[in-house]
């Protein structure tokens, strides 16, 4: 599987924007006012952006609100004002805004060599053209499971976003921004990302290796009533982890039971499920507050710091301190 690449962040200054029909305006706006913003706090005009529709025309997003101006897609590669990155930004009726005349002007930028990329369902329209095979790539959590079936050949990732070589794709709501902050960083500074993110009023940037929060009944399906318990039973009793027989017992199965349930659906035991979210935690404590590490070791229900260091090493790769100190 190719790598992440997010350690080779693309330096791209003018970003085109394709907005496809009733397009999901949070995150497109999550990602434009970023841009601003660091125009702004940089007092230079460090990025521009262009928006474009297949024919010229602008369209309705998916709150009814029309964006002016638009240029028609054909016209992104003009030399003189060509954008380093086309960007497709997609919604609830993806596959409909996708017809034969933005595949092949998606092909012929790729063929140019320009980065491509996908905001919410927008990366469908890269995965339908084959532009996205053999790449990694993320979608909103709603289009994951259906899309990782139709198309084998892309390696699907449940990260909040995923920049892979010369194609950028990003799970919706809020998840462009922290795409765009990441991409300011590498190439104005984290200071200037830092001064962005304090203007938005947010406590931190996430990382492209984030995990979207992906609801555990949209995981299991919503008929499967008692794993969805038995997980949001974990949830609420982080400091003090129930017992695998404690479980059980709340959602009225047998121990077997439970285990099998999380080994079909979820791909691993109750017990390292457990685990894994505890841990998942505490990466965020460790990331978006002060707390010591002694905290959180308590907080996520470790009772040794020998254990809570060993697990989290296993998990992520590195120390509870090297988390804290990046």
């Amino acid at each position: 599987m190719p790598p992440a690449a997010t350690a080779s962040l693309p330096d791209l200054a003018h970003f085109g924007f394709i907005t496809l029909p009733e397009f999901s305006m949070i995150a497109f706006s999550s990602a434009i006012e970023v841009l601003r913003m660091a125009n702004y706090v940089g007092r230079a005009a460090h990025y521009r952006w262009s928006v474009f529709t297949t024919d010229g025309v602008p369209v309705s997003a998916s709150n009814g609100i029309t964006l002016k101006p638009a240029r028609r897609l054909d016209e992104f590669d003009e030399a003189q004002d060509r954008p380093d990155v086309l960007i497709v930004c997609g919604g609830m009726r993806i596959r409909q805004g996708v017809d034969a005349y933005l595949t092949q002007q998606l092909k012929r930028a790729a063929g140019r060599g320009m980065y491509l990329g996908g905001l919410c369902t927008g990366a469908y329209a890269l995965i339908s053209a084959g532009l996205m095979d053999g790449y990694r790539c993320t979608v909103h959590w709603e289009n994951l499971s259906a899309l990782h079936r139709e198309f084998p050949a892309v390696h699907f990732a449940d990260e909040l976003f995923v920049i892979d070589r010369d194609r950028l794709t990003c799970t919706g709501g809020m998840a462009p921004l922290d795409l765009m902050l990441s991409l300011v960083a590498h190439r104005l500074g984290k200071r200037i990302a830092a001064q962005i993110s304090e203007q938005f009023i947010v406590e931190r940037i996430r990382h492209g290796n984030d995990s979207q929060p992906i609801p555990v009944d949209a995981r299991v399906g919503f008929s499967r009533a008692e794993l969805i318990e038995a997980v949001r039973l974990m949830e609420a009793n982080i400091d003090e982890p129930l017992s695998l027989e404690e479980l059980a017992r709340l959602v009225q199965l047998s121990q077997r039971h439970l285990q099998r349930m999380f080994k079909v659906y979820l791909g691993m035991s109750p017990t390292h499920y457990y685990l894994a979210l505890r841990l998942r935690r505490a990466r965020d404590l460790l990331r978006s507050t002060n707390a010591s590490i002694a905290y959180v070791t308590t907080a996520c229900g470790f009772h040794s710091a020998c254990h809570f260091s060993k697990a989290y090493r296993t998990q992520f790769g590195h120390a509870p301190s090297t988390e804290r100190r990046h």
